[in-house]
């Protein structure tokens, strides 16, 4: 039998995410209480997100020109 590969999930503490987002940790906190990315809980008083969640946060604004960078 061959095993399938696992991916696992990488996980960032608070101030690695806000620095990746290029925001505050407080700003974090907010998206994370607005449903915009999951928190998990590690241990009693640690927080954690997913990388992966972290992609995703961020909205396309179109410009005056947007239709001409398609």
């Amino acid at each position: 039998m061959s095993e399938q590969p696992t991916t696992r999930a990488i996980y960032v503490s608070l101030p690695e995410a806000a620095k990746s987002l290029s925001v505050s940790v407080k700003t974090v906190r907010r998206l994370i209480a607005d449903g915009v990315i999951a928190g998990y809980r590690v241990g009693p008083k640690s927080l954690r997100v997913k990388v992966d969640d972290l992609e995703n946060v961020g909205r396309r604004i179109p410009s005056a020109n947007w239709h001409l960078l398609r």
